[in-house]
């Protein structure tokens, strides 16, 4: 099984603060993988950095088989990664569709400002390949500020896709949303990663212990420990970085 991203020695320090310390973690493709911690673990920056929100102090990104370290976002979006933020960001004014749409026509090289939009058959039809595949068509005309978490959560996996990514991050997709709404998104993640490779950051342990295939655990911008979720569940050093969480409600968790 080959790796999709391999990190060796990421480091990126903020003044005093060494927020990610001396990563090294390789993530193998074909499996759907978690990234969990307590607050402050250094997970967000972790994504930042590899995805080229900030550049690195030290260390190599390697992301399927290209040396990305230091590169702009958009020229790893190029190569095949694509990101949703934590912090919601979509256009609040224009509808669902018109997000979407924007997003897969971006992908292209050119973009004509004097041709009909309803020109742009193949874009039309992969925005509403797109909009199916997210479960979104009946708002495709909703304008996207008046959309609920969870579609809006639905709407940015859709513009994510938008970039036909080999490797997606989600960062918390399911923070704030109902368990309707988390039932459902937490459905169409798995679905996307029979297709695609997926890591997440997600609070959610119950979510994490019944998706993930792959774990990693980091504390104080270190990884603490990886595995399945068994293995997690158990592990001394989780429970303790997890203050107040302890075996039996980690493994209650698991079975839940």
């Amino acid at each position: 099984m080959s790796n999709i991203l391999s990190v060796r020695g990421l480091t990126k320090r903020f003044g005093g603060l060494t927020a990610v310390d001396d990563v090294e973690v390789d993530f193998d493709s074909g499996r759907l993988h978690a990234i969990i911690g307590p607050n402050g673990a250094g997970k967000t920056t972790f994504f930042n950095l590899i995805s080229g929100f900030l550049r690195p102090d030290e260390g190599r990104v390697e992301f399927d088989g290209h040396d990305i370290t230091g590169l702009k976002t958009h020229q790893i979006s190029k190569l095949g990664m694509a990101r949703t933020l934590q912090i919601k960001s979509v256009f609040n004014q224009l509808s669902v569709r018109e997000n979407v749409w924007i997003a897969a026509q971006a992908r292209l090289p050119w973009l004509h400002p004097f041709r009909p939009v309803s020109r742009f058959k193949a874009t039309d039809e992969k925005v509403d390949r797109l909009l199916e595949e997210v479960g979104l068509t009946r708002l495709a005309e909703r304008q996207a500020g008046t959309l609920s978490y969870g579609d809006m959560a639905l709407l940015e996996l859709g513009i994510a896709l938008a970039a036909e990514p080999r490797l997606l991050l989600l960062d918390e997709p399911i923070c704030g949303m109902s368990p309707q709404e988390t039932a459902h998104t937490v459905g169409k993640i798995v679905e996307l990663s029979k297709s695609i490779d997926v890591i997440l950051i997600e609070h959610d342990m119950e979510v994490v212990f019944d998706i993930a295939e792959d774990i990693v655990v980091m504390a104080q911008g270190g990884v603490l420990a990886r595995g399945t979720a068994k293995e997690i569940a158990t592990d001394e050093r989780v429970k303790e970085a997890y203050l107040g969480i302890d075996e039996d409600e980690l493994a209650g968790d698991l079975h839940a």
